[in-house]
């Protein structure tokens, strides 16, 4: 307990990672004692700064925070994490000696979870570190759960386009590296165009990403129009090059259609 980090428990990763953090060496000695045996890995820091340390890189499942430390103090510890994408996510307690309303109602204000006084009652602390544990498992399944869906849901839109526009291929034996050109070329438009005030506001890297994505839909409608004027090797009519330029209106119509079966936030809308 002389340093300012200390590891006790089993060495799976599965185990929950506890930082314990206080100026004061006897009070990290209870803290640990009221924990230690309970399966958690036990981590130290004596100070603000080691604790931001500790925890941008040791993976922790929860915090409990001393306010009253020199330099910075548990409230500006609090702050640096939530304004962290890294850290943002990690359960606080604090546990302190202030024991105001209006210091509690500030703690919790900053997004901490929970709010415990000294002297601590070492089973009202597990109880609460128990249940902040198991509230954040859940909540790492729930966006597990999300983040799978997600990536199947993208996975589903990927194949989909790719499938429509294998449809154009097979009616037009240039339309392989057409379309791949194409996709560059929306892309970089896109990207250009960005940071010009009429379309910053919604030209934002999703849109964009979906606009190359959607890109070779472009010539779907190809299957459209008949074979003696989509692959005539001369130049075309101008009734002939009136037909083929419908070909945009078969794509946009067979896309509507598509569409609306989907809902009007359908990802097939951009290529439409």
């Amino acid at each position: 307990m002389n340093n300012d980090q200390s590891l006790s428990g089993g060495s799976d990763e599965n185990v929950p990672r506890i930082l314990l953090v206080d100026d004061n060496t006897t009070n990290l000695q209870l803290l640990h004692e009221t924990l230690d045996g309970m399966g958690y890995k036990l981590l130290i820091a004596k100070n603000g700064r080691t604790a931001l340390a500790i925890a941008h890189k040791a993976g922790l499942s929860l915090i409990l925070l001393d306010i009253m430390m020199p330099e910075m103090d548990g409230y500006e510890v609090c702050r640096r994490l939530k304004a962290d994408k890294t850290t943002r996510r990690i359960p606080i307690i604090f546990i302190t000696a202030l024991a105001d309303e209006e210091d509690e109602a500030k703690g919790l204000g900053m997004g901490a979870v929970d709010y415990i006084t000294k002297p601590i009652n070492p089973a009202l602390v597990r109880a609460r570190v128990r249940n902040h544990l198991q509230l954040k498992r859940y909540q790492d399944h729930l966006e597990n759960l999300v983040n799978e869906r997600t990536r199947r849901l993208a996975l589903t839109q990927a194949v989909t386009i790719e499938s429509l526009a294998t449809l154009a291929e097979y009616r037009d034996p240039e339309t392989g590296g057409h379309i791949k050109r194409t996709q560059n070329y929306v892309k970089a438009l896109a990207v250009h165009l960005k940071n010009h005030p009429r379309y910053r506001e919604e030209l934002t890297d999703d849109v964009i990403e979906l606009l190359y994505m959607s890109a070779p839909l472009h010539d779907l409608g190809k299957v459209g129009v008949p074979d003696h004027i989509l692959l005539k090797a001369g130049r075309l009519t101008d009734k002939e090059f009136e037909e083929m330029k419908k070909h945009t209106v078969y794509g946009h119509d067979a896309l509507m259609i598509t569409e609306q079966k989907l809902g009007q936030d359908s990802f097939l809308r951009r290529a439409r």
